[in-house]
């Protein structure tokens, strides 16, 4: 067995995945189909012994759909980005066109009709019939031109005889269009039927250019799909500097082996995973392990691709390259996230599997009732009237515009509700899931912390030594370092106007400190010798987490001044509002068990994971999800990129990277935390609508298609008029987009 992602060609809809997922399951030697709409990709698992990628596109080629073998990222992410550019482009010049015009017949639809019923309203200044031509002209230009993919589903429903809301409203569409054409242009054909005046032009115009418009809308939010995987490439070096034949060599990224020597200088971000052979530097490794504090590195520590050296120069060997560098393996588990995750689930296109198929057979079967029954009551030529009125007005009726517009204007509505608060939501997917998770797992540092090192602690070991004087002196010693914490030192004396005194003789300790001559007295701050880690304030503070560092003076230590992220000032209050809404609050990260539950116990979170691994982050998602939980992840760090994919909503912290912000489907400004809860509380209000929604949309098609039919007709003559089955279709419209309409006075 063999599993491989093959990018899909041809899909547009929630239908399609599922007609590619129905096809390929039932091929013998096929184990498992993933088809992701979101992402247009297909992940099978099959016999690749006795299946070839050849075999497998001849069984979806007769249905308009292609596999082709996804190339490597960093080319995936160009070549994607420019195809979707190009279809994106293609989708708004039909869109530019079609909804001016949509929206013009729309009002003039609506004005003739309101002109029939109330007697304030004038009648057109224009004669029927020259409108009628323009309409006709204008439909044929959108039903074969502009709305020629609804044609094409009409192909692929009598090739593959599975049916999509495009073949519905290309059926509907088709229909009236031509019924309209032939009455319009053979008056001996509308007089032989004995056919009323009306056409259908108007809705032809209408429905496709309102469908258009939600398409662009689905094709648009699209173009995000892959930006989290091509930022993550972008954070690779791009070369590398080498030592070959005892010469310093600057080559490409790719080109670098394993056991080569490198050198690294400050400043520069470091191109492979290794080992350090010499030297000795600081690392920001945020990256990947998500702490904002530095990282001191010496001879014999590993290394990590893609993290920046703060400081000093060294060089180390490079011990994994390619697919194996760490960065690598995060680009891949979040390619896998992204891809395990269902698409976006419209529940209309997940009705139209059913409801498309029933409308056709409803529209035959009135059609051929009307022939048969009618005929012996009526006569043929009355009876092939009303048949075609009563199959015309069902599919007319039953075109599915409002029950297009019933997700899509909620989400919309919604998604501007959201960018108010500054909850920035990425698609209608994460909305949607959001309103049913039972479990937020918070990321600690930049989420619940601040997520910058600060000076937390300062404790005089010296009765003759106040703790003002110092931190005095430690910053004054510090000033003349660039390393992150001292910066964090200097900025907390900076904070309660300490100026620096003066010193001499300033020195870099590799690996320890600094010191510096002051008032003729030796001072140094360091770290703490191995002997001296059981002073018992030194233990506490690092029992809690924090890095310490010790003032030494004339030979004797005068204090310590601890260093540690701080956490947010609202971070209590926002999770004790999510425990409020019967959710379940965790905290994951990388720190010691210890130090976590300290921070924990400050904000009221009582169920820790601690000591977890950067890659492992992912892994621990998916297995409070394998125990049924519904997993809402918040994060900020490039090393929760792979979390917040895999989660079934990722939340990022905007003061975060942008490879979290782009693997997570909703964005909080600012980085505040309690718009968490307010974005929970937001998904189940719009989530609530769409219900209401889709109700709306479905009455009118239950009360209308009969008395489309003719199911009045029998008993008290009345047939309903195609016109009337168009102003149904235009009042479960305005129904759903009103009810839409009402999340804007939503409060949060």
């Amino acid at each position: 067995m063999t599993t491989q992602t093959y990018s899909v060609k041809g899909m547009h809809c929630a239908s399609c995945a599922a007609i590619i997922t129905k096809k390929l399951s039932k091929v013998e030697g096929i184990k498992e189909v993933n088809v992701n709409l979101a992402t247009e990709t297909a992940k099978l698992e099959f016999d690749n012994n006795s299946l070839t990628p050849e075999a497998l596109n001849e069984v979806i080629n007769k249905y308009g759909y292609s596999l082709e073998v996804e190339e490597p990222p960093a080319a995936m992410a160009v070549s994607d980005t420019t195809q979707k550019e190009r279809e994106l482009h293609t989708q708004l010049r039909k869109v530019q066109f079609a909804l001016p015009v949509a929206l013009l017949v729309f009002i003039l639809m609506m004005w003739d009709i309101g002109s029939m019923f109330f007697h304030v309203i004038p009648h057109l200044p224009i004669s029927m019939e020259l409108l009628n031509i323009f309409f006709m002209l204008l439909s044929t230009w959108m039903v074969f031109h502009t709305g020629a993919p609804f044609l094409h589903g009409i192909v692929m429903f009598i090739r593959s005889g599975a049916a999509s809301m495009d073949t519905l409203i290309g059926i509907g569409t088709l229909t009236a269009y031509l019924y309209s054409a032939v009455i319009t242009l053979i008056p001996s054909v509308k007089a032989f039927l004995h056919a009323p005046d009306s056409t259908y032009f108007d809705v032809t115009i209408v429905v496709i250019g309102f469908v258009l418009l939600g398409k662009y809308l689905e094709a648009r939010s699209k173009m995000k799909t892959g930006e989290a995987i091509e930022k993550l490439i972008n954070l690779q070096a791009k070369s590398a500097l080498v030592q070959r034949g005892g010469v310093e060599v600057e080559i490409p990224v790719e080109q670098v082996r394993k056991g080569e020597t490198i050198i690294v200088k400050p400043g520069e971000k470091l191109p492979v995973d290794g080992i350090i052979t010499t030297g000795y530097s600081s690392l920001d490794e945020s990256m990947v392990t998500g702490e904002s504090i530095p990282v001191d590195k010496k001879t014999g520590d590993k290394v990590i691709g893609g993290t920046i050296n703060k400081q000093g120069s060294f060089t180390f060997t490079a011990s994994s390259v390619g697919s194996e560098t760490v960065l690598a393996r995060i680009i891949r588990m979040v390619e896998e996230a992204q891809g395990s995750k269902a698409p976006i689930q419209q529940i209309a296109d997940t009705v139209a599997g059913i409801f498309v198929p029933v409308v056709l057979l409803l529209a035959l079967f009135t059609f051929l009732i009307w022939l048969t029954i009618g005929t012996g009551y009526l006569g043929f030529s009355v009876s092939l009237s009303y048949g075609i009125m009563g199959m015309v007005g069902i599919l007319v009726i039953a075109c599915p515009c409002a029950l297009g517009l019933a997700t899509p204007t909620a989400i919309i509505v919604g998604i501007g509700k959201g960018a108010e608060y500054g909850i920035l939501i990425r698609n209608a997917e994460s909305l949607e899931k959001l309103s049913s998770v039972d479990t937020v797992v918070f990321d600690k540092t930049g989420t619940i912390t601040t997520g910058k090192p600060q000076v937390t602690d300062i404790i005089s070991l010296d009765k003759e030594r106040s703790v003002t004087s110092l931190l005095q002196l430690a910053a004054t010693i510090e000033s003349r370092s660039e390393h992150p914490l001292a910066q964090a030192i200097v900025e907390a004396a900076r904070d309660q106007h300490l100026a620096p005194g003066d010193i001499k003789d300033f020195a870099a300790l590799e690996g320890i400190g600094v010191s510096a001559m002051m008032n003729n007295v030796p001072v140094s701050v360091r770290k703490p010798m191995e002997s001296e880690k059981t002073i018992p304030e030194l233990q506490k503070l690092q029992a809690e987490g924090k890095t310490v560092v010790l003032i030494e003076e004339n030979g004797r230590i005068a204090g310590l001044i601890a260093l540690g992220d701080t956490v947010k000032s609202n971070a209590r209050e926002a999770v004790a509002s999510l425990q409020r809404k019967g959710l379940q609050v965790i905290m994951l990260t990388g720190d010691n068990m210890s130090a976590a539950r300290s921070m924990a116990k400050q904000v009221g979170i009582d169920e820790v994971i601690a000591e977890v691994l950067p890659q492992d982050k992912a892994k621990k998602i998916r297995e409070l999800q394998a125990e049924g939980r519904k997993v809402v992840m918040a994060g900020d760090g490039i090393n929760d990129a792979p979390a917040l994919a895999q989660a079934d909503v990722g939340i990022a912290m905007a003061t975060g990277t942008d490879i979290a912000i782009e693997s997570a489907g909703i964005t909080l400004l600012k980085g505040d935390i309690n718009k968490v809860a307010q974005a929970i509380t937001l998904s189940r209000a719009t989530m609530r609508v769409i219900r209401q929604n889709l109700f709306w949309a479905f009455i009118y098609n239950i009360i209308g298609i009969p008395l489309a039919a003719g199911a009045l007709f029998p008993l008290w003559g009345i047939f309903l008029n195609p016109v009337f089955s168009g102003l149904a279709m235009a009042g479960s419209s305005v129904s759903v987009v009103s009810n839409s309409l009402r999340l804007k006075g939503k409060r949060l």
